[in-house]
């Protein structure tokens, strides 16, 4: 058996995997993972935000087998930490804090916490909690399968809200996708009966990849089965303009060829199946999504409720 290179005096034992985590389902010792953390280092307000703040509007989670995993034994007690009781909306990947933050604003008698991996994001939304006063906003740096396999109480969240997750757009890379079969059980866990999972994407593959998951879940049923199909489905009009058979959905410059990036898929002219959500009017138009906008792509939105 080999020593622990942190003290030599001690044997390695490996730490248990959880079954149900993240972690069971391959996202430490080089397996696949759903996310790419771009970097945790802190600089200028976004440090001194933390610095200052982090105590109050960060979730102090005990790590398991990496520094964004969730103990087991942890489970988060929304009750005590707003100090009230109230619906809890859940947001993975919060990124910069943009919609969280807007929808607290707009709901005061609703809690929210927003799940990220990528540290300048959490701090980005701690400095908007405090700028605009907020006190139903928590943050947690954390994967976001273990928050919802062990971390929150089973039935515990009114909304689950995935907007614009990684598209892994090469087919070698689509098991990396974090809305998959494990994910989708996870999801119907945490949701109380009846509770919402709004999702959106600018990638019509993944819309699509999403569409066909959620289809074969038993926990779920698709709100606006049948509609907006045919000529009105946004998948439909994806096809038919071929705008993201260009790289990004990026204009070609003058004299270049375009470059397919095979992200549409299987182009079958027409979507008789549909089932896409109008927008939702509580997501504000990030940054993020302005871009998706200004290439020229489609926002998909679907919205399934929990059996």
């Amino acid at each position: 058996m080999s020593e622990s290179p942190e003290n030599p005096q001690q044997p390695h034992v490996p730490r248990p995997v959880t079954p149900g985590t993240q972690a069971s389902f391959g996202t430490y010792g080089g397996r696949p993972v759903s996310f790419v953390r771009r970097g945790t280092r802190l600089q200028g307000r976004r440090q001194a935000a933390w610095d200052e703040h982090a105590e109050r509007w960060a979730v102090d989670v005990p790590r398991h087998v990496a520094n964004t995993s969730v103990h087991p034994d942890y489970t988060f007690d929304a009750e005590a930490e707003f100090g009230r009781t109230a619906p809890l909306i859940v947001e993975i990947g919060s990124g910069l804090g943009d919609a969280v933050c807007h929808a607290a604003e707009q709901n005061p008698d609703t809690d929210f916490l927003a799940v990220e991996v990528y540290t300048p994001g959490l701090a980005n939304t701690i400095i908007k909690i405090n700028s605009r006063g907020l006190s139903n906003v928590r943050v947690v740096e954390a994967n976001a399968p273990e928050v919802l396999a062990t971390m929150l109480p089973p039935g515990s969240v009114s909304e689950l809200w995935v907007f614009f997750p990684d598209p892994w757009h090469k087919s070698r890379h689509h098991k990396r996708r974090l809305i998959q079969p494990e994910f989708a059980d996870l999801a119907a866990r945490a949701l109380k009966p009846g509770g919402l999972w709004r999702i959106a994407t600018d990638w019509s593959n993944y819309a699509v990849h999403v569409r066909d998951v959620l289809a074969g879940s038993e926990d779920f049923e698709n709100l606006h089965t049948g509609e907006r199909r045919g000529p009105e489905s946004p998948l439909t009009q994806v096809w038919q303009s071929g705008v993201e058979s260009v790289v990004g959905g990026a204009p070609v410059r003058e004299g270049r060829a375009p470059v397919s990036t095979a992200h549409t898929g299987p182009n079958e002219g027409i979507d008789e199946t549909g089932g896409w959500a109008p927008r939702f009017e509580g997501r504000i138009r990030t940054s993020f999504e302005a871009k998706a906008h200004d290439a020229g792509r489609l926002i998909f939105d679907l919205c399934y409720r929990r059996r």
